[in-house]
């Protein structure tokens, strides 16, 4: 579950500038740190401020998630939603540190947090049903909890019509995702060529043809696929990044992969682009 779309500012940001002199100068070159992936120092920057508008929480939080320290995240959520209960956003950020928080967590407290994953992204989509991003991930949670934790398949089915009524091309992926599943490959097959066939030019729906292909062992097809995907987008680190994931997995052209990580890891990326972080374990886990 590697797609982050963000978002920003509200009017209090600008209102609590008058109220703690400076503070508008600093979240907004939080800001700027946090687009250029600079986590660490929009975090120097934030933590010591003495009272946090939502907007300084929601970044803060956002920070220490792609530092990957979900507990801070979480925590600093927490305070976001405190401030602006209604704001669904603040839920479905909150639902993702949960998310990931329940991941690497022990099997003692795990159920407990992915339970409130649920509960918030439930709520996410319950205040704003348009947030195709919070839709996205309670489908993947329903998809991928057992029931006794609120899962299940027929959840994850009954979200595909608004999912469709959102983006056309990423029900046909939630469909193949939910074909999957059930093991129904040669119908998975088909709603991803046909989510490639309705935005052909997005570089996402050609990856998730090729890691599917790959992941059947038809290698030629997927490096094949991967071929159109650079010339979608030519030298773009994204793609770099999910090439290696692809090689790794498939325990293939491990050199390349280890070439393709280090020059991910040597480019300006975005929030948009998986962590380094997790570059960096894919290049631990070749080692």
């Amino acid at each position: 579950m590697n797609k982050m779309r963000l978002f920003w500012l509200p009017l209090c940001g600008w209102l609590c500038a008058a109220a703690a002199p400076g503070a508008g100068g600093e979240l907004e070159q939080a800001r700027r740190h946090y687009q250029r992936t600079e986590y660490r120092e929009a975090i120097a920057l934030l933590s010591p401020l003495p009272r946090k508008e939502a907007a300084a929480w929601e970044l803060l939080g956002k920070a220490w998630y792609m530092e990957g320290d979900y507990k801070k995240a979480s925590q600093c959520f927490e305070q976001a939603v405190a401030a602006e209960p209604g704001n669904a956003r603040f839920h479905h950020w909150l639902g993702r540190a949960y998310g990931r928080r329940a991941e690497t967590s022990s099997f003692l407290t795990a159920p407990g947090l992915a339970r409130k994953a649920r509960e918030h992204f439930e709520k996410a989509v319950r205040l704003d049903p348009d947030n195709i991003e919070a839709v996205n991930d309670l489908f993947e949670y329903y998809l991928q909890a057992p029931g006794f934790l609120g899962g299940g398949l027929e959840k994850a089915e009954a979200l595909l019509e608004r999912i469709g009524r959102l983006d056309p091309a990423e029900r046909h992926c939630a469909e193949a995702r939910l074909a999957e599943k059930r093991r129904e490959f040669s119908r998975a097959e088909q709603h991803l060529r046909k989510a490639l066939e309705q935005a052909p030019r997005q570089l996402g729906r050609v990856i998730d043809l090729a890691k599917f292909l790959a992941r059947q062992r038809r290698f030629e097809e997927s490096e094949a696929l991967l071929a159109q995907a650079e010339r979608i987008a030519p030298g773009s680190p994204r793609l770099k990044f999910e090439r290696a994931a692809i090689y790794i997995e498939a325990g293939r052209n491990l050199d390349e992969a280890r070439r393709l990580l280090r020059e991910y890891l040597a480019a300006p990326l975005t929030p948009e682009d998986p962590p380094r972080r997790q570059a960096e374990q894919l290049l631990k886990q070749l080692s």
